[in-house]
């Protein structure tokens, strides 16, 4: 077997749809032997249904509950079959031939991780990879609107050694993704793929980003609302720093992250916005 795709699912049944067909559409004329697997994480949207019986000849791993991104690829690496893995969201539209650019790539090149490019749905740049989460990074990140500038992360128009790249669309050798130690399980959602890239380029591994290889990716289809992206940054970003900083610099973090929900905070409540004060008062409970 040359390829395992591997996608996590949580109820998004007809997203799922989409990502499957577009798989198989784009690799229809390849040479590339492969086999798709698709963690459940307890969906009740039908998804497992739709599976069985569209897409019989997909490989269904059921888990009762939602167990998060990193444990379901896990499992998922764990079971692939393939010299190569690639781990997609369930919200992701593969374009043209878009895995097979990156599997050509993976061939010639060793120690290697790889992402494509990801576009919004109306095929707009969608920033997808970036520089290491250092203080300044966050810095900017936070109070300098690094992300919309492209300072924080970005998009770029050519192929590009990068510290990290999104979990979203990311292929390794199954043996790679092993000898590095799997995600940290710890983790539930966000930060997770730094936290592995990070090990990765500790043990040596290059991290590239490949613009030729395009997806078209929802983004947070199955996060919930707009307080668990928040939540979950402030806590994947406060797990890091505890397991790969020293304890001044998450000292540092800490103040940081103090200061952004403070002031999100004083603004929103002289806005009226509430329920973004009502978000942040809940990240600031956790620092």
């Amino acid at each position: 077997m040359d390829l395992s795709i591997i996608i996590p699912n949580f109820n998004t049944k007809n997203l799922l749809t989409k990502c499957l067909t577009s798989i198989e559409t784009s690799l229809s004329a390849a040479l590339i032997r492969y086999e798709i697997i698709v963690i459940d994480n307890g969906s009740k949207d039908g998804s497992i249904a739709l599976i069985k019986r569209s897409f019989p000849h997909v490989v269904l791993i059921q888990n009762k509950t939602n167990v998060g991104y990193g444990k379901s690829n896990n499992v998922g690496i764990k079971r692939a079959k393939g010299e190569c893995v690639l781990l997609l969201n369930s919200d992701i539209e593969v374009l043209d031939s878009a895995i097979k650019t990156l599997y050509s790539s993976i061939q010639t090149s060793k120690d290697i991780f790889l992402g494509g490019r990801l576009l919004n749905p109306d095929y707009s740049p969608q920033s997808s990879c970036g520089p290491m989460y250092t203080l300044p990074v966050v810095f900017t990140m936070l109070f300098l609107k690094g992300d919309v500038l492209g300072i924080t992360r970005g998009s770029p128009s050519r192929i590009s050694k990068v510290d990290w790249i999104s979990g979203a669309c990311l292929m390794g050798r199954k043996t790679d993704f092993i000898q590095i130690g799997l995600f940290d399980e710890k983790i539930f959602m966000y930060m997770d793929e730094i936290d592995f890239l990070y090990r990765a380029k500790q043990k040596g591994y290059t991290i590239v980003y490949n613009p030729d290889a395009r997806f078209i990716h929802v983004g947070a289809a199955s996060s919930g609302t707009k307080k668990t992206p928040i939540l979950n940054i402030y806590t994947g970003l406060l797990y890091f720093y505890s397991k790969h900083r020293s304890q001044s610099e998450l000292s540092v973090l800490k103040v940081l992250l103090r200061i952004k929900a403070r002031m999100v905070i004083v603004i929103c409540n002289l806005i009226g916005r509430k329920e973004i004060v009502s978000i942040y008062e809940k990240a600031l409970a956790l620092v």
